[in-house]
């Protein structure tokens, strides 16, 4: 009992020195990240040396389809994590029973929903998007199989966004490594030694997310502590917790959806470009991730932390740790724009060498890399505002910035200036749009005490 007394007091982020706190939680998530990106990227290395350009295009156009389907679910998984990190910060440990369960039961209901789905839309939507005629059958195969595995990630998340909401994001980073290179291992033997085709790239990503996914629920059912330890015969829908969450979870869930759906929209003109400029951009897309790691493990910690110590009444300390995580989280992301800036062709190469493929991923990166701290800052103040219960206004900004103005600002400008680097503008230019707003709202809005209220 004094064991799991100690790991209590451990994962409460409403105590203790802030900096501390937050740099504690956010960094074995960056580690996760790292893990996870690298997880990701291996399927495109291990396929654009084995299998050739059109490969790595089928593979590396996947990103963006993919967050189109997991998004939604993944978003409101997001608002159940504020939900149980604000009844964990309250002490009230049978909403926080509650609540753990009613989230496993949708996570449940969401991957199975998405198998289906995945599996029917996939072919239509490529063709949709315009890929090229000969990397569509590729993509398509990639997709389905991808998709076939929906439940592992979608529960793989549920699981981490409930360990993560009470302040435990170390087992997370150990089974996210345990998974990773089990992946890698099998990209290996699928592609580089038995030569399966990037099917089995896909293949070998599902079945190690299973894995990661099966080792955080052994960790909720006989590892954690009784306020979130796992019942199987208890996971069942709370409607009026599942209220509490699809209310919280629900504006970030159509933000990620419209977010995606923006980006797909990005795609469709980049393959216009041919599959080249596919596979270039997607590379880039596999390195970017690398760069995006200090904005996404902050935005987490800050979240878990505002939502914590709000749910307990501190103010204060919820304003000083979001001050302290933006200022990290966006210098840090520019220190890494930076370094990509000049280091892009050496990591593009790594890839494919085909000289043009190299080309399309150097002056993407070159345009977009110099202005990471903007999408820091407007992801820090998205997680704080999420934190504090008021994820419709990251959703709204978003909406208006990064989809509609993003989209018509392509449509519009690409007709007139058929050139692909008008495309690689959009991001830095809603990338500014938002934090503008975003500032001035944090600076002006009462959304400590709105909370409270």
């Amino acid at each position: 009992m004094a064991n799991t007394k100690n790991h209590v007091k451990t994962t409460r982020m409403t105590e203790g020195t802030i900096w501390k706190q937050i740099l504690a939680f956010a960094f074995p998530i960056f580690l996760g990240n790292l893990f996870q990106q690298l997880y990701n990227t291996a399927d495109s290395l291990i396929v654009g040396n084995f299998l050739g350009s059109n490969a790595l295009a089928a593979v590396s156009s996947s990103g963006n389809l993919i967050f189109l389907m997991v998004g939604f679910f993944n978003g409101i998984a997001m608002g159940a994590g504020v939900v149980i990190a604000r009844y964990y910060g309250a002490k009230e440990m049978q909403k926080v029973q509650n609540a753990v369960h009613t989230t496993i039961a949708f996570g449940v209901a969401a991957g199975i929903l998405l198998t289906i789905a995945g599996t029917i839309l996939t072919s239509r939507i490529l063709v949709w998007m315009g890929t090229p005629a000969d990397v569509l059958p590729e993509s398509t195969v990639y997709f389905r199989i991808y998709f076939f595995g929906s439940l592992s990630f979608v529960m793989y998340n549920i699981f981490v966004g409930i360990l993560q909401s009470v302040g435990d994001s170390r087992h997370p980073l150990i089974y996210l490594i345990v998974s990773s290179v089990i992946n890698i291992l099998l990209d290996l033997l699928f592609v580089g030694m038995l030569g399966f085709g990037v099917g089995a790239a896909a293949l070998a990503t599902i079945l190690s997310q299973f894995l990661s996914a099966l080792l955080c629920l052994h960790r909720l059912l006989y590892k954690s502590p009784e306020e979130y330890r796992v019942s199987l015969r208890s996971i069942r829908f709370d409607l009026p917790m599942l209220r509490q969450i699809i209310a919280n979870g629900l504006p970030s869930g159509f933000q990620n959806s419209i977010i995606a759906f923006a980006n797909v929209i990005v795609q469709s003109n980049i393959n216009k470009f041919g599959k080249m400029a596919v596979a270039g951009c997607g590379a880039y897309s596999k390195i970017e991730g690398f760069g995006f790691l200090p904005i996404t493990c902050f935005t987490l910690a800050l979240t878990t932390f505002i939502s914590q110590n709000l749910g307990a009444k501190q103010y204060e300390r919820a304003k000083k740790g979001a001050r302290f995580g933006i200022l990290c989280s966006t210098l840090t992301a520019e220190l890494v724009g930076i370094f990509l800036y000049f280091t892009i062709p050496v990591f593009i190469r790594a890839f494919n060498r085909t000289p043009e493929v190299i080309a399309y991923g150097t002056a993407q990166a070159r345009t977009v890399t110099l202005f990471y701290f903007l999408l820091a800052f407007s992801h820090c103040i998205a997680g704080i505002l999420r934190g504090a219960g008021k994820a419709s206004v990251p959703m709204i900004t978003m909406l208006c910035f990064w989809c509609i103005v993003r989209v018509t600002y392509i449509t519009v400008i690409v007709r007139l200036v058929p050139v692909i680097g008008v495309i690689f503008w959009a991001y830095p230019l809603t990338w500014s749009l938002s934090s503008v707003v975003f500032l001035i709202y944090f600076l002006k809005a009462d959304w400590v005490h709105g909370f409270e209220r």
